[in-house]
């Protein structure tokens, strides 16, 4: 579980760092451009646009890996340790069901798109590629929230991996 869960830190990681090199690079090469030879990159906005749209869908099964999303936990320290698990197991169902009927819809949506032939107003680039990418990191991130509610980790979970540290309101009981 451990080798599949850094596979796809590794190529979301890769996806993201790779488009938000080339989003630098046509920036630059864009900037440049109107600088120097009073000549923008033909199309750079919608280009950025969507390199834009990989790096945060790219990031999403990222984020959810390393539980780095905003979460209320003002309550935990007077929940017990069993009803916490429970809780974060309930919360990842949750967040595969909500992230499952997302991918089916944008896939659907993705199709529509591609029949309607939907395209960028001034490259004329098709959208649906870019929509059904968006469908698959939203499908691995599903999966992802799956992952751990089959194998949580501490960082998401207190107690999975290790104790909790001792807190003023708990009294260091959990």
């Amino acid at each position: 579980m451990s080798a599949l869960k850094k596979l796809l830190s590794a190529c979301c990681g890769l996806l993201a760092a790779v488009a938000l090199f080339a989003i630098m690079a046509l920036t630059l090469v864009d900037v440049s451009g109107r600088k120097l030879l009073s000549e923008s990159v033909p199309g750079s906005l919608e280009l950025t646009e969507l390199l834009m749209v990989v790096v945060i869908f790219a990031g999403l099964p990222l984020v959810s890996l390393k539980g780095e999303h905003v979460v209320f936990d003002s309550l935990d320290p007077w929940i017990p340790r069993a009803l916490r698990r429970l809780q974060h197991a309930l919360v990842d169902l949750l967040c595969v069901a909500a992230l499952g009927g997302l991918a089916w819809l944008m896939w659907t949506k993705g199709g529509q798109m591609a029949e309607y032939g939907d395209t960028t107003a001034q490259l004329k680039l098709s959208l649906a590629p870019f929509v059904k990418v968006m469908s698959g990191l939203i499908a691995v991130t599903a999966f992802v929230h799956a992952l751990l509610v089959l194998a949580p980790v501490g960082h998401h979970h207190i107690g999975v991996d290790q104790d909790p540290e001792p807190d003023e309101f708990s009294g260091g009981a959990t």
